[in-house]
């Protein structure tokens, strides 16, 4: 017979008073100083008084970083997309696959994190370059088709001038999505391999193709798995700060970068607190939405 933890109170007590003590001298106190400093002001190199203004909030709403909080909500979203259209197809692939293949594939799916973001970044940045993989390539089919062209009597191609694939908001895409696939991956996986596989085979004897039965049966079913895949590459998406900041120029920088600049280089820790609980709570925004849309699709189920 199970006993309920109200029956034996001490003994729960022992076991969540550490890490409930850990979780609040390391989270909840630290993450509550930087919400009060929201309502601070400098007055001094060093000194924060706290004033309970709400000035740090009014000019992070000013359009100068408003313009900069949509702007990585955009790009942020159009990462997820893109991990979302990508991610899908091989989280499907990896479900159906046999037993022995569906463990390799999960390895190399998880095999980027045992790797440090830092060094990835940088890797990306070795292909990405002028002088990089990608132009690389691109150079060698450039001047195999200019010789195949010389041989054929036409005109040739002449130079091949290098793509600029770095420091622009496109890197900063791809270096997002290369990043934050593994995380719409695995969670879709998950809910496509729990999958019953019953109700794809009805709607194939039924005489619904291929995609049909994906449109209509696999993506409804796999719905929980979608907004949580959604929901984990969306939000370290919209806070990256190591990517835009090695992949991105001038104009690429995210929401993240201002903020890492109040704090260490303008020194204005009230505005940078400011604008992280902003950002903190488009996070609050984006877990609700995620809850809303989990719970109808428990309803419909």
């Amino acid at each position: 017979m199970q006993q309920s933890w109200k029956q034996a109170r001490a003994a729960f007590a022992a076991v969540a008073a550490p890490p409930l003590l850990w979780l609040a001298l390391f989270f909840v106190i630290p993450l509550a100083v930087i919400w009060a400093y929201t309502f601070g002001e400098n007055t001094g190199p060093v000194t924060i008084d706290f004033t309970g203004t709400f000035a740090n909030y009014a000019r992070a709403l000013e359009p100068l970083y408003l313009g900069i909080f949509v702007k990585s909500v955009v790009v942020a979203g159009i990462t997820t997309l893109l991990c979302l259209i990508i991610g899908f197809p091989v989280a499907l692939a990896i479900a159906f696959a046999s037993p022995r293949m569906k463990a390799w594939l999960l390895l190399l799916i998880m095999l980027p994190f045992w790797t440090n973001l830092l060094i990835r970044t940088f890797a990306l940045i070795a292909v990405l370059r002028e002088q990089g993989y990608v132009n690389f390539a691109l150079e060698w089919l450039w001047n195999n088709a200019s010789g195949f062209m010389t041989l054929a009597g036409m005109q040739p191609l002449g130079d091949y001038e290098p793509l600029t694939l770095l420091y622009n908001n496109t890197a900063v895409v791809i270096g997002l999505v290369y990043v934050h696939l593994p995380f719409m991956v695995l969670p879709l996986y998950s809910a496509l391999d729990r999958m019953d596989r019953s109700l794809m085979e009805a709607s194939l004897d039924l005489g619904a193709g291929h995609m049909r039965t994906i449109w209509s049966v696999v993506v409804p079913l796999a719905a929980p798995g979608i907004a949580s895949g959604v929901l984990i590459t969306f939000i370290p998406a919209l806070g990256a700060y190591l990517t835009p900041d090695l992949l991105g120029g001038t104009d690429s920088q995210m929401i993240a970068n201002v903020i890492e600049r109040q704090f260490k280089r303008a020194n204005d820790w009230p505005f940078g607190a400011a604008l992280s609980f902003l950002l903190m709570y488009l996070t609050f925004i984006a877990i609700a939405a995620q809850a809303l849309v989990q719970r109808k699709a428990e309803r419909r189920a």
